[in-house]
């Protein structure tokens, strides 16, 4: 494995564990006395004297709290945009001599499962069938993470939280070992597609080659913020494309059957001019844009249905962000 996948799924466990304990003390304490005593200056009753509230304890807006949300509603509401957005242009690329303009149709791409792996009615089955694409799924998760040699040490326990289908979960995609490494994959693509179906491995490597050449063989399965509305974030994962063709791949896995619409992948703003970063930024630092504010008419939310479960882009033609509103079970990224 690259020594960055190691760090960074080293990193991830960790980060997780440190916050269950943490919530685990917090669960202990005693509750807090709700009842300020009046101090010997006070010239008020007790039950006068104004409290005092926590941030939490609804002193601040709606808007603030980021209240409740209907997401599947929500995304209804939302357009894809995809094929009528406007190019979005960085003032320190609007005039620049050595900046290079992206083809037209080509900052993002669709991919479907069929055309990976053909004659097994793939796309279908995974587009119609929540069972398979949770079976599909968490035996992927439970494959990488058995195989990872950075969780061989932990307990049962920390297994259980990492594995749970609401955790994200990191690791390498790469399988080109002797042995069969993805075994529970396997079985799960055996039993649904029959025994022509693509070994675990295959199906990974084969998701994995659309990533280009060079490409980091980081793979992380991300759920995010779910029933709630979130700014968005734009940032690059890296500012890079290695080998030219280097690019990002997200495999979508939609909340329901059947489904039809937006909130599974990422949100895109596509770029007139190739943004690559400077060759003093770590190579697998993101690039982040804080604050900035896009407009709509820029604003691309890839939409899944049959035939377009893989969305496929250059990390120098877009910078893209999670949902504003979520809607998936989770959306699994291939570097």
């Amino acid at each position: 494995m690259h020594s960055v996948t190691l760090l960074l799924v080293l990193a991830f466990p960790i980060a997780i564990l440190g916050f269950a304990a943490r919530d685990a003390a917090r669960a202990r304490r005693p509750p807090p006395n709700r009842r300020r005593a009046p101090t010997s200056s006070s010239t008020e009753p007790a039950e006068n004297v104004k409290r005092k509230r926590a941030p939490h304890q609804f002193d601040h807006t709606k808007e603030e709290a980021r209240p409740f949300l209907d997401n599947r509603a929500a995304v209804k509401e939302q357009t894809p945009n995809d094929e009528n957005s406007a190019l979005y242009i960085f003032e320190d690329d609007d005039g620049d001599k050595h900046a290079s303009i992206i083809p037209e149709g080509k900052h993002i791409t669709y991919v479907s499962l069929d055309q990976l792996f053909p004659n097994l009615d793939f796309s279908h089955k995974f587009c119609t069938d929540g069972k398979f694409r949770d079976d599909l799924r968490n035996s992927m998760r439970e494959d990488i993470f058995d195989s990872t040699p950075a969780y061989e040490s932990m307990p049962e326990k920390a297994r259980k939280i990492l594995l749970m289908p609401d955790s994200s979960l990191q690791g390498s995609w790469s399988c080109n070992e002797t042995a069969l490494r993805m075994n529970k994959l396997t079985l799960v693509l055996r039993q649904y597609l029959g025994e022509e179906s693509p070994t675990g491995d295959e199906f990974m490597e084969t998701i994995g080659a659309l990533c280009g050449s060079e490409p980091s063989y980081h793979w992380i399965d991300i759920v995010g913020v779910m029933n709630r509305k979130i700014p968005h974030s734009w940032h690059q994962d890296s500012g890079r494309s290695r080998g030219g063709d280097t690019k990002t791949v997200l495999l979508g896995f939609p909340k329901e059957d059947n489904y039809t619409g937006v909130g599974v992948f990422s949100h895109a703003v596509k770029l007139k001019y190739e943004r690559v970063s400077s060759e003093e930024h770590a190579l697998n630092d993101p690039v982040v844009y804080p604050g900035l504010k896009v407009d709509e008419e820029y604003i691309v939310r890839p939409q899944f249905t049959k035939g377009k479960e893989i969305v496929m882009f250059r990390d120098i033609d877009v910078i893209h962000s999670s949902p504003d509103v979520a809607y998936r079970a989770s959306v699994m990224r291939f570097m």
